[in-house]
């Protein structure tokens, strides 16, 4: 079972202000790549609604996983060009959702520098989704994810 995973980014300009400094919406996307990431590494989709993503699965047992909260607090900037390592922590998992915390770290491999450029939040809800009425409907966490993940020691969201 897995409660953290590690994901490298470097910032493009596109991502970036006029002054070169990650645009605070961006932080955002990085943990949502992240999470992608994570869950790919487990062998998932956030989004196995296309018949390839999971053979002989039926409609009714796939899941989405969209998010009811996100927040990020910001600490240092990162800059066109910075590699950035996101660090992924199942914070807590229950019936329906899981809680994410999320650590960007700034010179993710010098010792000296390593240091947190911002830190953030998401919890996303497992939900179904019915073709018919075209809504979203809360579900347990299925079996197959809920035994490859875990929450992860509480000393580990201490910064």
């Amino acid at each position: 079972m897995k409660h953290r995973f590690f994901y490298r980014r470097r910032v493009e300009f596109s991502e970036t202000d006029a002054a070169g400094i990650m645009h605070f919406a961006n932080f955002f996307r990085f943990m949502e790549a992240a999470e992608h990431a994570f869950y790919r590494e487990l062998g998932f989709s956030v989004h196995p609604f296309s018949d390839d993503d999971r053979p002989g699965e039926a409609a009714e047992e796939k899941v989405g996983w969209p998010r009811v909260h996100a927040s990020a607090d910001y600490r240092k900037p990162l800059k066109f060009e910075e590699v950035v390592e996101i660090e992924l922590l199942v914070e807590e998992i229950r019936n329906k959702t899981v809680h994410y915390y999320f650590r960007f770290w700034k010179h993710p491999d010098d010792s000296d520098k390593r240091c947190v450029a911002a830190t953030g939040r998401f919890t996303a809800v497992c939900v179904s989704f019915d073709a018919e009425t075209r809504r979203m409907k809360g579900v347990a966490i299925p079996d197959d994810v809920r035994d490859k993940i875990e929450a992860c020691p509480p000393s580990l969201l201490d910064d």
